[in-house]
Formats: structure tokens, sequence, C-alpha cells
């Protein structure tokens, strides 16, 4: 079967993304296999509870990746180099602003999220050990977020897809040798990760050459002009506040499981993970989307656009079919697979089915949230966001003194479809009004 030009383009950018999400977590995932065979428990402890920390700050910083793929992406389309490397520029200059906060208040910040934990004394020691090195890799780790957005936004997804291999591979190597040879502890694992993201952050700024991307013949006084500022924070603000009410809705997912007991918390996140894998081939083609959308926007393409979009929800559309059958047909077989501890697997067999849905329920809001960042029309995703935000609390509210778990579930099923359906609304009446 020949594929349309469109769907070749939406491949040739959603692949390799795919890849760059199933190996970003490898990062976390050697760090605690290394720690693993240390001789305690406490070192797995410390890894996860100092991962934890670092993702919920680096979340944050979300919008440095998915402000600059859009701008970059309409800039593109214009064929404005100009433009293309100011956004970088800006993007790269805020990365740093972020990461100096992050490094000037990190005593307080661990001090804080530590009381939140409520972890115990020796795995506190290990956490603020392996917090007080790796703090250090914030610059590399948000210029990486800023670069990353930047190459999508000019239609370079394998640029990404590479710097995720060589981050993986320097923090193998180097943290191996620093723990296994040089017996460095829980030390070694955080300098191991410090130097593949010092690495990695090298590696994609030298990259950028292959664009031509360059500092030179730009100005401060140019990059900080008032009306770019305007618009790049206006952007942000949106994808930041759309972001705090995700992770608002994450952490509560996790809290009211909490509540249940530690066998329904672990059910909760076992079937979580579903989630999770679908996201990761499902972000791959909101990539293309971000892209792709951005590129003809810039162009002023509406035909190019208006058949992107068809495409994309096709594609979209298929995968997530492919998903429900295999939770369907295997949701056991993955569970068992996850964990080999009987009381949860059973118990989680009673709200597998919820799981399932997952794919029908959120695959179009993974597809119009990549359309509209590449659209930079960041107001409808967070009011869309808003809006699913408060259908899950009110859900929970009416539903779990009766439901108890299941409740949880609907609400986050809710959840999704609500994202997915407001903003296919938001469309109509963008397209409608917008002028290419």
């Amino acid at each position: 079967m020949r594929l349309s030009p469109v769907n070749r383009q939406i491949l040739a950018i959603g692949i390799p993304s795919i890849v760059t999400n199933i190996t970003t977590p490898l990062l976390a995932l050697v760090d605690t296999a290394i720690v693993g065979h240390m001789g305690s428990a406490v070192y797995i402890a410390a890894i996860a509870v100092g991962g934890s920390v670092f993702n919920m700050l680096y979340w944050l910083f979300g919008f440095l990746r998915m402000g600059s793929s859009g701008m970059t992406a309409q800039a593109w389309g214009k064929r404005d180099k100009k433009e293309t490397d100011r956004i970088l520029q800006l993007s790269l200059i805020l990365s740093l602003c972020g990461s100096s906060v992050i490094i000037l208040f990190q005593l307080p910040i661990i001090d804080l999220i530590l009381r939140f934990m409520q972890t115990d004394a020796m795995t506190s020691d290990l956490v603020r050990q392996y917090f007080s090195i790796l703090v250090y890799g914030a610059p590399a780790v948000l210029m990486t977020y800023s670069l990353t957005g930047w190459f999508i936004g000019m239609q370079d997804s394998r640029s990404p897809m590479w710097i995720s291999f060589i981050i993986n591979i320097v923090n193998i190597c180097v943290s191996l040798v620093l723990v296994l040879i040089l017996k460095c502890g829980i030390k070694g694992v955080a300098t191991g990760t410090l130097v593949a993201q010092l690495t990695g952050c090298v590696i994609g700024l030298i990259m950028t050459r292959r664009h031509r991307f360059s500092f030179k013949g730009t100005s401060l006084n140019s990059i900080l002009s008032k009306p770019e500022l305007k618009r790049f924070f206006s952007v942000n603000v949106d994808i930041f506040l759309r972001t705090l009410c995700l992770i608002t809705v994450t952490v509560w997912f996790t809290r009211i499981g909490a509540r249940q007991g530690s066998v329904m918390l672990a059910v909760n996140t076992l079937l979580m993970q579903f989630f999770v894998m679908f996201s990761y081939f499902m972000d791959g083609f909101a990539f293309s989307g971000e892209a792709l959308a951005g590129r003809y926007i810039g162009a002023r393409d509406r035909e190019k656009l208006t058949t992107t979009v068809k495409s994309l929800f096709k594609i979209a559309a298929a995968i997530a079919l492919i998903f429900t059958i295999l939770y369907a047909a295997g949701g056991t077989l993955i569970l068992n697979m996850l964990s080999d501890n009987r009381e949860v697997t059973d118990a989680a067999g009673e709200f597998r089915w919820w799981a399932v849905t997952i794919p029908v329920a959120g695959f179009s809001a993974f597809a119009w949230d990549g359309i509209f960042i590449g659209a930079t029309q960041t107001r409808s995703m967070l009011i869309s966001m808003a809006i699913a935000m408060t259908s899950f609390f009110v859900i929970l509210h009416l539903l779990y003194p009766s439901l108890g778990n299941h409740a949880l579930w609907l609400a986050f099923i809710v959840y999704l479809l609500l994202r997915g359906l407001i903003l296919a609304i938001e469309y109509i009446i963008w397209l409608k009004r917008v002028n290419l």
C-alpha cells in the first residue's frame, strides 16, 4: 500500500519521536537498575524519590519544549530563518534563567519536597546527596527541552532521537564505571546522570548547525524585544497553567489510590501503565501535529492544514483501535508481566476494563494537543484542560462514596474524553475565524 505524501510526513516525524519517548525513561531505569545492585533497598528508595523530585521540577518547565515547537514550525512555514533562530535564542536564554532559579533555591526546594514526601532519615540523606549533584544538570535539561521543541518545529525529529540515545549510552557507561568499579555509591549514580545530561545538551547544540543556527548577528535587545517576549510568554504561560492542571489530576489520582490502601494504590499504578504505554505512541504523532500544523499555518496553506489534520486523526484512530484490541485480548498477560504479586493482579482484574477504554477515550486529546500547539492556540488548550479537570473532581466527589475506585477511573476517562471533545469544537470555531 502506497502512503500519501502527508502520511509519509506524519510518519517521518512521528516514528523517531516515538523512539525518543520510549528511550527517555531509560535514564531513570538505568539509575534504578544500578542502585539495585548496591545491596540495600534504601538506595532504590532514594533514587525513586530523587527521580520524582526532578520529574516534578522539570515537568513545570515543559512549556519550553511545547512553546518553542509551535512558534518555530510557523516561522519555518514562512521560511523566516531569522525568526526560527530568534525563537531558539530566546528559549535557551529562558532555560538558563529557569535553571539558575532552581540551582539558587535548591536547599529550600529539596527541604520542602522531602517534608511532603515524609521519607525516613536515611533515605532523606541519600536523596540530598543525589539532588545536590544532579541539580547542576538543570541548565542542560532545560536547554535540551528548548532544543527538542525547536528541532520538532524545524520538522526534524531525528535529532532529538539521537540526543536521547547518546544520553542513555553515556549514562550507562559512566554510571557503571563510577558505581561498580570506583565504588562511588549514589554520588556516582548522580554524577553519571549529570555527565550524560551535559553531553546530550552539548551534542544538541552542535546538531543545530545542521539547520545553520547561530547567535551571530543578533543583539540581546532584539532577542528580548517587548512584542516578541509578550507573544512568547503569552503562549508559555497558558501551557504552564495547563501543565499545573494536568499535574493536579495526576497527583490526585495517585492520592485517592493511596487512601484506599497499598493494594489499591498498586492496582491503579499498574493500570496507569496502560495509559503510559499508549501515550508514548500518541505523543509521537502529536509531535507530527505540532510540526506540520505549525508549518502550514505559517505558510498560510489552509488546504494542506486540513488534509494533515484528517490524516493525523485517521492514523491516531487506527493506533487507538490496535491498542484497544491489544489491551482487551492481552490485558491480563500485561498485568502479570508488570507484577508477580497475585493479590494485586487479581484485584486489578476488576478494574482492567477501564484501562481498555483509555485508547478510544484519549486518542483525540493527544492529536488535538499537537495541532493546537502547532497553531499556538494555547488558550484553548488551557480552557479545555480546566473544564476537563473540573469534571474529574465533580464526578469523583459525586460518585466516589458509592462507586469507590470505579468512580476514580470513570472520572479519569471522562476527563480524557472532554479534553478531545472541547478541542474539536474549539478547532471548528478557530478555523472559521482564522484567515489562512
